[in-house]
């Protein structure tokens, strides 16, 4: 997967087109990435009370829902861009723009 966690991306599909923001989680395994403030979903909690300090406030959450990885694509710059890789001398593997060649 070419996208990790922390990079800034813009969502090109979906009910959230357009939107931009930062990688929170990103879930290779199931090709899934947790974008701040895309795919906002409610959840509802049960209050619970285990314990002394464990009193835990019932109500509706709203959060941030997993969106598949091909739906986001990378910025750089405040542009759209691919990934690549490129092995350098020392025979380290490293993220490139498609848009620059530089590394990202």
């Amino acid at each position: 997967m070419k996208i990790k966690k922390g990079d800034e991306v813009v969502v090109i599909a979906g009910k959230d087109k357009g939107a931009t923001g930062k990688v929170i989680v990103a879930d290779p395994k199931r090709e899934r990435v947790v974008v701040e403030g895309v795919n906002m979903v409610k959840r509802h909690s049960k209050e619970t009370n285990q314990g002394p300090r464990g009193a835990k406030e019932g109500g509706v959450v709203t959060k941030e829902g997993p969106i598949h990885v091909s739906k986001v694509m990378l910025l750089e710059n405040g542009k759209r861009t691919r990934v690549g890789y490129r092995i350098n001398e020392d025979g380290t593997k490293v993220r490139i723009s498609r848009r620059t060649g530089k590394e990202i």
